[in-house]
Order: structure tokens, then sequence, then C-alpha cells
């Protein structure tokens, strides 16, 4: 048997430069000491604690406020042994926002920008993540005002778009660029070096969603146009629009950039008498209910969307802040081919366990065409509430040791 302690220090170099993340980094030198030592602990940078407003339509901003940003990580968790009557590990998907203030980690729901009120009393309080299979699918950063009205909750405390970063070098010391979509629908970028936020004038539609894909921002707007958009603040043409539906995601899958097109009805809630009514309450009583989506890849040289039938074994997420995907056997489901997304038409009809903390989730099936609300799909609604069983085992209830933690 390779005894793995021996190989040559500049392979395990090699190796460890080729890791996507920090948390893999950790993961990679808590292997042995020999790895340990030969492959530096990555550095904790942190980003700058204050920006400036976005600018209204009229240019100018209150300064008095800005903003901080902070950052969100989705994981993976798998149990450390697998079910002895399925032979299969279960999983859990959670996101996580360290709290800077007390060193803590608070746990999200992986799809809006909820906090968990509450959590089992035997639920650790802290996890030993060298004894569990994990994985980092996504991360998200959310922009958050300096000076709110609390009582309004994240209503009055979070930015509410979208937000993706680039670090000159992955080292936000040597600079960083932020982009995000304006109120107006415009895309707006912020450079640590010019310390402030530039609105984009290109704006054929209102842009829908923006990404970070192969180290290079892109943003498409809600007619499916697609743009690649320069550090410089210029845009390119990308993809061709993709015109039927109503929103429009970009995630990326496999190394492929995917666009998501979301269709929406509206109709009235059951039992709501809006017949009746003199349109007062309109806001009200109206739903916007996803019924399907499309699925398109880009073709980088053609400049187009092509048409996507079939995911295979992948499951892709749409979240409030990021988009990301997953293999079916990373998540110990029976197969992928499908779309979990944030929705709130389900939750608004009740259509929800009161009890979960599952709420405005859904899922589309793209084999069938199938959709509904996440507890009519048991194979995904076991990777969000409650946490499984293995996460009050004694197994997790070990004190993390020299910073190896999250």
């Amino acid at each position: 048997m390779a005894d793995w302690t021996q190989l040559p220090g500049e392979l395990l170099y090699l190796i460890s430069k080729r890791l996507r993340t920090s948390f893999d980094v950790n993961r990679f030198r808590s292997v042995c000491s020999t790895w340990r030592s030969t492959v530096t602990s990555p550095k904790r940078h942190r980003l700058a604690p204050r920006f400036p407003v976005l600018p209204d339509e009229g240019g100018m901003a209150n300064t008095s406020n800005g903003f901080s940003l902070s950052k969100r990580i989705i994981f993976l968790l798998r149990s450390p042994n697998p079910n002895t009557e399925t032979g299969r590990s279960t999983s859990w998907v959670i996101k996580t926002e360290e709290d800077g203030s007390n060193n803590r980690v608070q746990l999200l729901n992986p799809l809006s920008r909820s906090r968990f009120d509450s959590l089992p009393e035997n639920f650790p309080k802290i996890f030993n993540l060298l004894e569990l299979s994990i994985v980092e699918l996504g991360e998200e950063f959310v922009l958050s005002y300096l000076n709110h009205l609390s009582y309004l909750g994240d209503a009055g405390n979070l930015y509410m778009e979208k937000v993706v970063i680039s670090c000159l070098d992955n080292n936000p010391n040597n600079g960083f660029v932020l982009l995000t979509i304006h109120v107006s629908g415009k895309l707006a970028l912020f450079k640590s070096s010019d310390k402030k936020w530039t609105i984009i004038q290109d704006m054929p539609s209102p842009y829908d969603d923006v990404i970070l894909y192969e180290g290079n921002f892109y943003a498409v707007d809600n007619t499916g146009r697609t743009v690649l958009v320069g550090l410089d603040c210029e845009t390119t043409e990308a993809g061709m629009p993709v015109f039927g539906g109503d929103k429009k995601f970009l995630v990326e899958s496999k190394g492929d950039l995917l666009l998501v097109d979301m269709h929406l009805s509206v109709e009235a809630s059951e039992g709501s008498g809006f017949a009746e009514e003199n349109f007062e309450n309109l806001a009200f009583y109206i739903n916007e209910r996803t019924v399907r989506f499309n699925v398109f890849k880009l073709d980088e040289v053609g400049k187009q969307w092509v048409d996507v039938k079939d995911l295979d074994d992948r499951v892709l997420f749409l979240g409030d802040d990021c988009t990301f995907s997953a293999t079916a056997e990373d998540l110990n489901v029976c197969r992928g081919n499908c779309i979990i997304f944030a929705d709130n038409f389900f939750y608004s009809l009740g259509d929800e366990d009161e009890s979960s903390e599952r709420c405005d989730v859904g899922v589309f099936d793209l084999e069938n065409g199938t959709i509904g609300p996440l507890h009519k799909f048991p194979q995904f609604s076991k990777l969000f509430w409650p946490p499984p069983w293995w996460t009050s085992s004694r197994l997790l209830d070990a004190q993390l040791g020299n910073g190896e933690s999250t």
C-alpha cells in the first residue's frame, strides 16, 4: 500500500495550488503532519469594513451610512457512516455566516437570507469537521447597511440584490471589485482602488442576475441578453437574448455557464374573495407562481444559448443571493435533473409544514415537468430540515483544533 506521507513536497505544493477554496486547503493540510508542514495555512483576508452606499439616480448617496460586506458559505455535510439498510450516507445542505464580533458561526437557510429561529436542543455547539465528509458548494456576499432601522429586520438591514466579488490575485489585500444590480436595474461596479461606485449605463433591459464565472463578471438581463463586464466598466455581448421566461438566473455547473429561465403565472389565492374586491387590495391577493423552467448552456464561441433538455445527474439550486449545483451522488439522492429554487408562492398558500424551517422552497423536475413545494419531494426535503440525526451524535461534540475549523 502506498505511503502518501512520502509524496514529494513539490508535488504537494502543486496540488494545493489547484484547490479552489481555503476550506479545501485546510482539509488537505489535515491529512498528516508532512502535508501540513509542506503547505502553509491560508490567510484569513478581511474585506474592507466599510463601503459607500450606492448612489441614487441623481448620482449622490448618503455617505453618512455606508455598507459592510459579509461572506456566507454553502456547505454539503454528509454523515460519517452510511445507513446500514440502504448503504447510503445522508446529507445536509447548510449556509454559514461568521459573526466576527464573537468568533462564532451562524446557520442560515441555504436558499434564502433568513436565519434559523430555533435548533434542536441536542444540536451541538461545535462540529468536528475532520470527522465528516464535507464539500463547499458555493459562496455568496451580502451588503448590509451600517446604520439601519433595527426593527425592520433584514428588510432594513440588507441590500436586497445579489453581489459578486473578484479579488486580484485571489487576495483582497491586492484589491478587489464588486458587481451588483442597482435599484434602477443597471449594473453597479465598485473598485477598491477607486473607493466609489460606478453605475454602468448599458441597459437595454433591466438586469436580473450577475455571476463570477472563470474569473470574469457576467450579467444577464430579463431578455436573456448576457454581457461580459470588464473592470473598466465596459460590457461586451456574450450571449444573445432568450425570450419567453420572466426571470433569468446564471448558474455554473460542471464548468459550463447555464442560464435558467423561470416562467411565472399570476393568479389569485384560493378562497381570497378576490372577485368581490374593488381592486383595493390587489397586491395582497395576487401571487406570482413559478410554473416551469427552461435551461440553456452558453456557447462562448457562437455567443448563443443552447437549449439543454437534460441535466443528467446534476441538481441546480437557485437562491436569493447565490446559485450553485451538485451531483445526485454528492447529495446522496436517487437522481438529479431537478431544480430547487426559492419561491414564496407555496409558502404564501400555507402549503408548508408550520413546524418546518423549509419555507418558500420549490422543486422542478425537468424529466417530467412536475413542480411543487419542497415537502412533496422527500429525497430533497431531507437535505434542508430538520437537521439529520447524526448532527447530535457524540461524534460531533469534539473540540476543533488549531483553527482547522469553520
